[in-house]
């Protein structure tokens, strides 16, 4: 039976949600919020250690200004709503990717709640934020030259992970896509590189703990080899 300890989720389809059914988009960002905190609740009960959700990439810049305008305020909103549910839950939260492109409020918010949760324990929870697989890579190789720590080391492997914005979370065991897409779009490349991939075509509003829980027992009865026999 395969062991579940760090599971990474793509969370798409808000958008064609609220499509669906003649609402704005920035309607289905707004549900899509509330599946994020369920699923993250669950994760906790149900002893997952790492739980990593795309929740902004480096390509959504590319959007509409007053959708990416909307998924800000949406983003600091509930961060700040979110706090007693992660210090209740006993949940971790942090971030990865290039959080200098936000506004300083924005920053504050997320540096104050990793702050104030950093002591818990249950689960952590982490959001790729500004986040790109090859923009993360590339920050890592950056920092390694300037630093020039490739004169000090014969392990490339862990030099470079040591610079990822992972660095100390263990690799991705589970990826899920929801939405219908199947693709990774740029999503822990590195760290995903001998996961087991799920694609399921509920888009992320109506993914449930139950869809979750179905696929995670799928996962177990997977004989994860690495290569080896």
């Amino acid at each position: 039976m395969s062991a579940l300890k760090h599971l990474a989720i793509i969370m798409d389809g808000n958008g064609r949600w609220a499509k669906q059914r003649g609402k704005m988009r920035t309607q289905g960002h707004r549900e899509g919020i509330k599946t994020l905190r369920e699923i993250t609740k669950w994760c906790a009960k149900n002893h997952i250690a790492y739980l990593t959700l795309y929740a902004f990439s480096t390509e959504n810049w590319n959007r509409p200004q007053t959708e990416v305008d909307f998924l800000m305020k949406l983003l600091e909103k509930y961060l700040i709503k979110e706090r007693q549910t992660y210090l209740q839950n006993d949940i971790r939260f942090k971030t990865i990717g290039d959080m200098r492109a936000f506004n300083d409020p924005l920053k504050q918010t997320i540096q104050a709640l990793q702050a104030d949760t950093a002591h818990n324990t249950t689960l952590t929870q982490i959001l790729a934020l500004n986040y790109g697989s090859k923009d993360e890579i590339k920050r890592a190789c950056e920092k390694i030259i300037q630093t020039q720590a490739y004169k000090h080391t014969s392990d490339t492997l862990k030099l470079i992970e040591s610079h990822l914005d992972t660095q100390g979370i263990p690799d991705v065991d589970l990826l899920i896509r929801t939405g219908g897409e199947i693709r990774l779009s740029n999503f822990l490349l590195w760290q995903a590189s001998y996961a087991e991939l799920f694609f399921t075509p509920t888009l992320w509003p109506d993914f449930a703990p139950s869809e979750l829980a179905e696929i995670i027992a799928h996962f177990k009865q997977r004989d994860r080899r690495f290569g080896g026999l």
